[in-house]
């Protein structure tokens, strides 16, 4: 589905505020960057840059799986090929599957903070439950699944993304993110 005026507006200001924020971070350290540093150096109000993430921790989180409506994602998962689904949704915000993030990306960034910054880290468990959340009802409502074994295989799919995230983080060793993805994925299909 195109986006309108708006919505890429919006989108382009977050991005925008986003790379600002991790600039900042990574020159004075996140710990001693506030919301309103941000907001002066994106030239925003400190209250834009709250309606867009919430929190300090959400601007590093934020990305375009938040924005993906309820009938967008259901139309991105395929049931019968929860796996498939996985690669499909990833594949739409990350770069092709044989590339590799270069190190100075937005990408890259975020995830070093993902992992790097226990605040961070500690919120992006939230933001993989409210993942979940969204996931779960459409298995149950389209895959025949009971709402606990709904959110079960949400909750596994998640959070070992996730997983598979941070060990190509840890060890990157010239991998892409995608065949990290392929091998976590591996040792859930053979679970």
């Amino acid at each position: 589905m195109a986006l309108g005026l708006r919505d890429r507006k919006r989108r382009a200001a977050m991005r925008h505020i986003q790379q600002i924020a991790l600039d900042l971070f990574d020159e004075r350290g996140f710990q001693h960057v506030i919301v309103e540093n941000i907001a002066e150096a994106a030239e925003v109000s400190p209250s834009t840059v709250y309606r867009y993430f919430g929190t300090k921790e959400g601007i590093v989180l934020a990305d375009d799986f938040d924005t993906l409506s309820e009938a967008e994602l259901a139309a991105v998962i395929d049931v019968t090929d929860l796996l498939g689904t996985v690669r499909a949704i990833v594949a739409r915000f990350e770069p092709a599957p044989d590339q590799h993030i270069p190190e100075g990306s937005l990408a890259r960034r975020r995830i070093r903070y993902f992992f790097d910054e226990p605040s961070v880290r500690r919120s992006s468990y939230e933001m993989l439950a409210n993942a979940v959340d969204r996931i779960a009802p459409i298995l149950a409502a389209s895959g025949g699944l009971t709402t606990s074994e709904a959110h079960i295989k949400s909750s596994a799919l998640v959070f070992g993304y996730f997983s598979a995230l941070e060990q190509w983080h840890r060890n990157p060793a010239g991998r892409s993110i995608s065949s990290a993805l392929d091998d976590a994925l591996g040792v859930l299909s053979r679970l």
